[in-house]
């Protein structure tokens, strides 16, 4: 039995729905999904209740954007009590940067002669969690660019026009408030964020799992991730980091799994961590 770990629906920047996921998931043979929209768990009860027709375990968790000295780094949350206020206070924070940051990339983009307009980029959003590659796609709809990627590098991407810096966390902030929530917190995809040094900071700041199996992670990676996970007593997760059908740069459900005891392993961890 195997488990998909990341992944994204439309309630940040994926393209399908919480119910479309499990669906396909049923349909892939997975025994269980974890959903980690970017910065919202606003996803996961649809997910949840449609898991419900299916034999598919839906693991609820969160990927929260942190920043360490410049560097982007991602901590995947996973079975965190959402009503936990101290964490939804940090969500609700995400949620209102994210609109602040995206009506005032669209103004920059006004201001370059770039006209679209923000309730197309909202329309896309929908009741998600509102973010760059929603702008994007509003360029592309409204004629502006030829492909998605354009929008990255000509408008923006990081240090291009229109950017905008997003609200920053540090990654030991996230850590902590994802234990104090009663969940457990992973490194994302490590090999295309950051290196050793920063991942036994990490560790020493209460990090509990890293994100081996990744579609972007060649063998000798994971086999690199997996050994760290030994050393220090670390789960050690997988997952697709899947977007939606043919979006570039992410895989596809599936691609990327580990077997269902890592479920076990990351509820085991999280249930301790709630009697802490």
């Amino acid at each position: 039995m195997l488990a998909d770990l990341h992944v994204h629906t439309n309630a940040s920047d994926g393209t399908s729905s919480p119910a479309e996921v499990v669906r396909m998931a049923a349909r892939a043979g997975l025994r269980a999904i974890a959903i980690t929209d970017h910065d919202t768990m606003d996803g996961v009860p649809a997910a949840l209740a449609e898991a419900g027709r299916y034999e598919i375990d839906v693991l609820g968790g969160v990927e929260l954007s942190t920043e360490q000295d410049g560097l982007e780094v991602h901590v995947l949350g996973y079975c965190i009590d959402p009503a936990k206020t101290t964490f939804q206070e940090y969500l609700d924070a995400f949620k209102n940067a994210r609109f602040a940051r995206a009506e005032k990339m669209v103004h920059k983009l006004r201001q370059l002669g770039v006209n679209i307009s923000f309730d197309s980029v909202l329309e896309l959003a929908g009741t998600g969690s509102v973010g760059r590659p929603h702008i994007a796609r509003a360029l592309l709809n409204e004629g502006k660019i030829n492909k998605l990627t354009e929008a990255f590098d000509k408008y923006i991407g990081f240090g291009k026009a229109a950017y905008v810096p997003r609200l920053k966390f540090r990654p030991e902030e996230m850590i902590r408030a994802v234990i104090e929530a009663g969940g457990v917190p992973v490194l994302a995809h490590p090999g295309i964020t950051c290196g050793d040094d920063l991942i036994r900071f990490l560790i020493r700041n209460g990090l509990q799992g890293v994100e081996v199996c990744h579609p972007k992670h060649a063998p000798d990676i994971e086999e690199h991730y997996r050994s760290l996970c030994r050393s220090y007593g670390l789960i050690a997760t997988g997952g697709s980091d899947y977007h939606g059908a043919g979006v570039t740069g992410h895989g596809n459900l599936g691609d990327a799994v580990v077997h269902y005891g890592t479920v076990a392993e990351l509820r085991q961890q999280a249930a301790q961590n709630s009697r802490k």
